[in-house]
């Protein structure tokens, strides 16, 4: 089997993150990284035994050797390197948001499927075993008719006034913070169980900290404020929400409801979620990953713990060890990216059926963030036409 050699964009949390499990996947050499901070990509080089750092993201798109190509890096430059990517004909895996805006998503899909290009979106949390059995339950009737859609995403990491980092920032992060964040993971989860998209929203959201302490250094995407011993922040205007609710509807009249928040003391990264059938219920957390709960009207409810030998067919395949052997975070990156470099083997493209989500389901939470947006500016009812 031929190496496939590999570029990441972006040196941050998720460039961390992505680096770390491309490495469990088999036959796939991260042949270089880019970061606007030289100090930054040569450290993960160094760590990783990288052996090509580039300061030009331009550089590494245009590097004949690299053949797939992860963007890592903040929401606002995701259109421009994305596009890059594509004209060059190569492969891409988008961090979400896909773009900033429902208008340039729109023209990258377009782009993706006149140059036939392999694309994906890390809407990582798709790629839990369970989330995958449970799917499976739904599309073969075991919930009977879809009654109500409820659930949660909610973080404290932005609790204080004092909290800040590039999301915040309206002309970095985009137009929308907590729900093109992470709202975007609870609406692409919901509409990937149930097979059908969201077609109407309402929303109502709010901004707690109408100002926030910029520090001098860059702070971490979940470390909070970097310390600032000379108390030298600076008071900045806040522009995007730190917390929502939304009430949405689907097609087929399906109804349901969520609230999302990154200033909720004492949730790190509380993403549950809820769906109420004619003949069952399902719930499962994020935080408790390895568990899936069923609810009945006429015998006790279960509890499914993961494990192969428990789970359906299409679902093994996304569980790695054997019961009693919990998975987590880390290990729904590994399985995109192991589905993603299948496709890429097999030579697949947007225009094929694949098992992750693509450019196609990126256009698609772009039309919802801003429906949502649209939404909450005129206190009213929006369909996604």
């Amino acid at each position: 089997m031929n190496t496939i050699n590999t570029g990441i964009i972006g040196c941050g949390f998720m460039g961390y993150s992505h680096i770390e499990n491309l490495r469990r996947v088999p036959n796939v050499n991260i042949q270089a990284v880019a970061d606007i901070s030289a100090e930054k990509s040569k450290e993960l080089a160094q760590k990783y035994n990288i052996s090509k750092t580039y300061k030009n993201w331009q550089k590494l798109v245009e590097d004949p050797d690299i053949e797939v190509i992860h963007n890592c890096t903040p929401n606002h430059m995701h259109y421009k390197i994305n596009k890059k990517v594509i004209q060059e004909g190569k492969a891409i895996l988008s961090e979400k948001p896909l773009t900033n805006s429902e208008k340039e998503s729109a023209e990258l899909l377009k782009l993706a499927k006149d140059k036939d290009v392999l694309t994906g979106v890390n809407f990582n949390y798709r790629n839990y075993p369970l989330i995958r059995h449970a799917r499976k339950m739904i599309e073969n009737g075991e919930l009977g008719e879809i009654y109500l859609i409820h659930g949660h995403y909610l973080q404290d990491w932005l609790l204080y006034k004092s909290d800040y980092n590039w999301r915040v920032e309206k002309e970095s992060g985009g137009p929308s913070r907590a729900i093109a964040d992470i709202g975007s993971h609870w609406c692409d989860m919901i509409q990937f169980l149930t097979g059908k998209n969201i077609t109407r929203v309402f929303a109502d959201l709010s901004t707690i900290h109408k100002t926030r302490l910029k520090p001098r250094l860059e702070a971490d995407t979940f470390q909070g404020k970097e310390k600032d011993k000379d108390k030298k922040s600076k008071e900045v205007v806040v522009k995007t929400e730190d917390a929502g609710i939304l009430i949405f509807q689907m097609e087929e009249q399906v109804k349901g409801v969520f609230n999302v928040s990154q200033v909720s003391a004492g949730h790190k990264n509380c993403f549950d979620i809820e769906i109420n059938g004619s003949q069952m219920s399902v719930a499962w957390e994020q935080e408790q990953p390895n568990k899936l709960w069923m609810g009945y009207r006429d015998k006790p409810n279960q509890e499914l713990v993961k494990d192969p030998a428990l789970l359906n067919t299409d679902s093994k395949s996304f569980a790695h060890y054997p019961g009693g052997h919990p998975e987590g975070y880390p290990d729904v990156f590994k399985n995109m990216f192991i589905t993603f470099y299948q496709a890429f083997r097999k030579n697949k493209t947007i225009k094929d059926k694949v098992n992750f989500a693509t450019f196609k389901d990126g256009y698609q939470e772009n039309r919802i963030v801003e429906a949502i947006l649209q939404s909450n500016n005129k206190q009213s009812w929006i369909d996604l036409i």
